[in-house]
């Protein structure tokens, strides 16, 4: 049985382990700066110790299936590559303060942060993300149906081209200035700047899916009686669904920097509101709190949406590389 289990077994698993111990040796016998007098929370120890016991369990996971193994030992060198940045920013600013202290604030003051202002941080990311999501699907849906009417209509193409082509490539938020004066509210007004930065790349690439796809599709589809709508919704969206989904991925990511962007200038609430406010304070560890909490946020709606296309576009798998 051991022969087997060192047969199975990858040592690229102990790297992410072996990492975040080298992190907690070097926090806690290295002794602090001696200009540092604030108060020790000890945050940063337990979550290394926390993460440790996590690599640990994986680790062993890893002996006992092969999914878990393959998986880790392929991400491990990444896991540990961030552990290891991170020890290296605790070491410069809490241990030697090789960079100034107020505006890089060391991993425990970090952490401190969501322990004393969690729960109102999470308050201005459910605002940022009823914000983004009423942005986002408003763009999206006006996106997709400009683009369905400019790829299937050469009469819709004729009028609405050249205002895709004037409008769309000036950046969203630069129209905030006009949106805050036409709009009652700042809140609709961030929702419109938001939606049209999704409402561009959207139309762009489902007009462009919809004009790839071989005509003869249309002609066979035309000789058997189909009707325009059975072709729009049978033939052109899905045909051009991946082409969709590139222009809805660009078009996220452009939502999350014009979010923040109008949050900063005009909403009053919200996390992008958030990390201003604290700037304006100096409370550079409330700044770096709130772009964490961004990142993650970020990667968990890019990540869904993969899985999305992943589900709608089963058929690519073998065709296309993703």
């Amino acid at each position: 049985m051991e022969s087997t289990r060192k047969k199975i077994f990858d040592k690229r698993v102990l790297l992410p382990l072996v990492s975040s111990l080298l992190a907690l040796g070097l926090h806690i016998f290295l002794p602090k700066h001696s200009d540092i007098l604030a108060k020790d929370f000890s945050y940063f120890i337990y979550s290394l110790a926390g993460l440790s016991a996590v690599c640990a369990v994986f680790a062993i996971m890893s002996l006992y299936s092969e999914r878990v193994r393959v998986a880790y030992a392929y991400k491990s060198a990444f896991i540990a590559g961030m552990i290891l940045l991170i020890n290296i920013y605790n070491v410069i600013t809490l241990k030697f303060m090789l960079i100034p202290g107020v505006y890089f604030p060391y991993p425990d003051k970090i952490i401190h942060v969501f322990y004393t202002h969690g729960l109102f941080m999470l308050k201005c990311l459910a605002h940022s993300l009823g914000l983004l999501g009423l942005g986002v699907l408003g763009g999206g849906i006006t996106g997709v149906l400009t683009g369905i009417a400019v790829g299937c209509s050469k009469r819709a193409s004729y009028w609405i081209n050249p205002f895709i082509k004037l409008i769309g490539p000036i950046p969203a938020i630069v129209w905030i200035p006009i949106a805050l004066v036409v709009f009652s509210t700042s809140f609709s007004a961030s929702a419109f700047i938001i939606g049209l930065s999704v409402w561009f790349p959207t139309a762009v690439l489902t007009s462009s899916g919809i004009a790839n796809i071989e005509n003869a599709y249309f002609e066979v589809s035309s000789t058997l009686g189909a009707s325009p709508v059975y072709k729009v919704l049978k033939i052109a969206v899905p045909g051009a669904l991946p082409s969709m989904f590139i222009g809805f991925f660009n078009g996220i990511t452009s939502a999350f920097l014009t979010l923040m962007t109008a949050e900063m200038v005009g909403v009053k609430f919200g996390i992008g509101w958030y990390i201003n406010w604290q700037r304006e304070t100096m409370s550079y560890a409330n700044v770096y709190a709130g772009l964490i909490v961004i990142g993650i946020t970020c990667f968990l709606v890019v990540t869904l949406l993969f899985k999305t296309r992943d589900k709608l576009l089963i058929w690519q798998q073998g065709v296309i590389k993703w």
